[in-house]
């Protein structure tokens, strides 16, 4: 089916279950002629893109205080659109945890032939909700329940053992004088990411340029782009430019 047929379908489907307050993934494939496989990848798709909630066996829509969505939020889908647009059909990407990054996932939908690697479950997840099916490849290694991520050692070696054409990164914060940190203690994956990969793109809001934590993770010669959101002050802009950053700003 094309994909201007899922959209349109897509959209079907939305508009029933906000009239009715619910759908099953059974009547919706019997009505719209599909299978079950694909009514769920729907369901998926548009509860990633903050559309609806999945329930068991169907879907329900988004309860009213959440359907005006958080400028947070809107933030980190901008910014994952952004992202989307420097990935080409047929690339090699490496995406690490966080809310951030996950925010690239729905706009991998419209890449063809994607191989994608990742160290979270829950991106892991949701690459395999899209209907387009990328290659996911999973690192292993420690399990980190706080960060629902894998970390450590044996994941650092799996990702040594491939080269990826772009890392997507998260950040907690970007120190102007030394680069992204972060919380988390263990930063050796992350620079490993950037290490195998020809291009490490950064994603991170502007509330976050500024913010200076403890834990360094990427210094300003291990990646080349930024892409953060349109709040960025054009002061902090230049000065990272100046740095040979290249700064990509979504719009809000």
């Amino acid at each position: 089916m094309s994909k201007r047929n899922t959209q349109q379908r897509r959209h079907q489907i939305l508009s029933q279950i906000n009239e009715a307050g619910e759908a099953s993934v059974e009547e919706l494939a019997r009505q719209f002629e599909t299978s079950e496989v694909t009514i769920r990848k729907d369901l998926a798709a548009m509860e990633v893109s903050g559309l609806l909630l999945r329930r068991h066996g169907g879907a329900i829509p988004l309860p009213r205080e959440l359907v005006a969505e958080d400028p947070l939020s809107q933030t980190k889908r901008a910014i994952g659109r952004a992202a989307a647009e420097l990935i080409r059909d047929h690339n090699r990407i490496v995406i690490d945890y966080g809310r951030t990054t996950t925010g690239l996932i729905p706009e991998l939908n419209h890449k063809r032939g994607l191989v994608v690697m990742t160290n979270s479950l829950h991106v892991a997840n949701q690459l395999r909700e899209l209907e387009n099916e990328p290659t996911l490849l999973m690192t292993g290694g420690t399990w980190d329940p706080h960060f629902e991520a894998f970390q450590g050692q044996v994941a650092e070696q799996v990702l040594r053992g491939y080269d990826f054409d772009q890392a997507f990164i998260g950040a907690d914060g970007i120190d102007l004088e030394r680069g992204t940190c972060t919380f988390n203690e263990q930063i050796g994956l992350s620079r490993v990411m950037a290490d195998v990969a020809r291009e490490v793109v950064v994603m991170a809001e502007s509330s976050k340029v500024g913010r200076r934590i403890p834990n360094l993770e990427l210094s300003w010669e291990m990646f080349g782009t930024l892409v953060t959101d349109s709040g960025i002050e054009d002061k902090v802009c230049a000065q990272l430019e100046s740095r040979g950053l290249r700064v990509i700003c979504a719009d809000v």
